[in-house]
């Protein structure tokens, strides 16, 4: 598979990931759909894709999640078709659980899980139908295992991989493919975006995602694991080998998380 004469679709495309991602896939012979909240720079993003008559915008909340019916028919009328979704968009979190509202994990698991998971069932008729399709969906080191500040958002994140291992299983027979893309620290503006416990946003940016993979590099290496249809891929630095210690030697990896400085 490669990205030539293909539709992709991504959400969380104003500006980190997402944005480095349209960037990148314009230099294809493909269409893009970009998807955020905010209209205005999606289309400034539009503007900077090599070849803009290609790109569509659509800009939605993945909070109003009763909605996704009428959104993912619009995103397919852009081109008439979809080859591939890439769940992108969603939000982070840096607050102890005793300090958390519980408003505040209400509206990460509505954006970070049942927004993504009813985008996600909204065009399955469509893959179904054409018995092709990929969902790639970005969830994080933190869907594989936890550390402080970040209950919630690991909780949406482990929900994640719950459902989409559901489905590539269910929807193997329909030659639907599903990718889950596990990032480690990369330097984007998540940690500054991030809900602190009363729900308000952090507003600046930590050490580790400061440190962390140039955006450029990570969706380089992310449209490669898509391109090759990978299972399930862990993209950062030193910090992916927590996947590998929790599943090996959980005890040691609460030791280390406990005396990290990594926050």
């Amino acid at each position: 598979m490669n990205f030539n004469n293909k539709t992709i679709w991504i959400t969380g495309a104003s500006s980190g990931i997402g944005k480095a991602l349209a960037l990148e896939l314009s230099q294809y012979n493909c269409q893009l759909i970009l998807s955020s909240r905010r209209k205005d720079a999606l289309e400034a993003v539009k503007a900077q894709c090599k070849n803009p008559e290609r790109v569509a915008v659509l800009a939605f909340d993945l909070v109003d999640y009763n909605q996704m019916g009428p959104i993912a028919l619009e995103a397919i009328q852009c081109f008439g078709t979809i080859d591939i979704l890439i769940n992108n968009g969603g939000i982070s979190q840096r607050s102890l659980v005793i300090d958390t509202n519980i408003e505040v994990y209400k509206k990460l698991m509505d954006i970070d899980y049942l927004g993504t998971v009813a985008l996600t069932k909204a065009l399955l008729p469509h893959f179904v139908e054409r018995k092709s399709g990929q969902f790639v969906t970005v969830s994080s080191v933190m869907g594989k295992f936890s550390s402080p500040l970040r209950s919630g958002y690991c909780g949406a994140k482990h929900a994640l991989h719950g459902f989409f291992d559901t489905l590539r299983l269910e929807h193997d027979k329909d030659h639907i493919k599903v990718t889950m893309i596990c990032p480690g620290f990369v330097n984007t503006d998540v940690a500054k975006n991030a809900l602190t416990g009363d729900g308000s946003q952090q507003k600046h940016q930590d050490e580790s995602t400061q440190n962390g993979l140039n955006v450029d590099a990570f969706a380089k290496r992310m449209l490669k694991a898509i391109e090759k249809e990978k299972f399930e891929v862990y993209i950062g630095k030193t910090e992916v080998l927590g996947v590998y210690l929790k599943r090996f030697v959980p005890k040691f990896l609460h030791w280390y998380l406990l005396r990290s400085e990594v926050r």
